[in-house]
């Protein structure tokens, strides 16, 4: 590996003006728990490694009823899954949260660098997308807001531009009589990789006996995270029943574009995506009822 110079910034201004120095060869790093990798095993390259750990804004946890939830790029999964807020507010990230990597990986791995990192893969990503994530960017011509769902632009791909660094996730506080879940299938412990992944999210009437609104999102089955739209505006306006959680389930398989690889068939990951689907909308419409 050639030499790469490291930096570590205390401002947002600060990082964006070392990112933009070097442009295309600069990579910022939260935990490090992908980029390293990558810069390790010669899958990406870079001139310039910029830390943004140290910078305040990027480690804001903080919740409130009014504004919803702001998680920093750089909070750790661990102070995700034990914020009380958190737990109690937003189930449906904390069953993304659990999910990458080990217990030593969630010391330092963030729900935005998964985001940055832009994997079709990625756990918390579909689980952010149907809470009704935005992603908040600083860069040399100022700030800009990107809903999750239009974050990823294919593997490894986002749309972040030369000197631009994601500071925050901001995530609606969520209605009266919601829920979510996120769902994934993996082959066997030892690869820690989603075949295919579901997160949805609903929102019930008063009596919880109809639905509302739904959102549902993808993984694994694309080039990047799908939000199946269809899927959960099939839901709008309907009783909660079998058929109806059917219909959205066959909406989302439509969505699904997968190939084939040494983790899965097109075949199994589009059936996994229909059972997926059922379970996470069963799932998030027994929290929204209170269960």
């Amino acid at each position: 590996m050639e030499w790469i110079d490291f930096a570590t910034p205390k401002t947002i201004s600060e990082a964006v003006e070392m990112l933009a120095s070097k442009g295309d060869r600069a990579r910022a790093m939260a935990g490090g728990t992908d980029v390293l990798v990558q810069l390790r095993g010669g899958r990406r390259s870079a001139d310039l490694v910029v830390d943004v750990k140290g910078i305040p804004e990027l480690n804001v946890l903080s919740y409130s009823a009014q504004g919803g939830l702001t998680l920093g790029a750089a909070v750790p999964c661990y102070r995700i899954y034990q914020d009380k807020a958190v737990i109690d507010n937003y189930p449906g990230l904390i069953d993304s949260a659990f999910l990458i990597g080990g217990i030593q990986i969630q010391g330092r791995a963030s729900i935005g660098g998964n985001l940055c990192n832009a994997s079709p893969s990625g756990d918390s990503i579909p689980a952010i997308i149907a809470l009704s994530a935005v992603a908040n960017i600083a860069g040399p011509k100022g700030t800009r807001q990107v809903p999750a769902e239009d974050f990823c632009t294919g593997p490894g791909r986002s749309v972040l531009e030369n000197g631009e660094i994601l500071v925050s996730i901001t995530m609606p506080a969520p209605q009266a009589h919601s829920g979510a879940n996120y769902l994934r299938f993996i082959p066997r412990n030892e690869m820690d990789i989603a075949v295919a992944g579901v997160g949805s999210s609903v929102v019930l009437d008063a009596s919880g006996q109809n639905i509302v609104s739904a959102r549902i999102a993808l993984a694994s089955v694309a080039p990047t995270p799908v939000f199946s739209k269809a899927a959960g505006d099939s839901l709008a306006g309907k009783a909660v029943s079998d058929e109806a959680i059917q219909e959205a389930s066959e909406k989302a398989m439509a969505d699904a574009k997968p190939i084939d690889d040494m983790r899965g068939t097109v075949r199994q990951r589009v059936h996994l995506v229909g059972v997926l689907t059922r379970r996470t909308l069963n799932n998030a419409i027994r929290r929204a009822r209170g269960g």
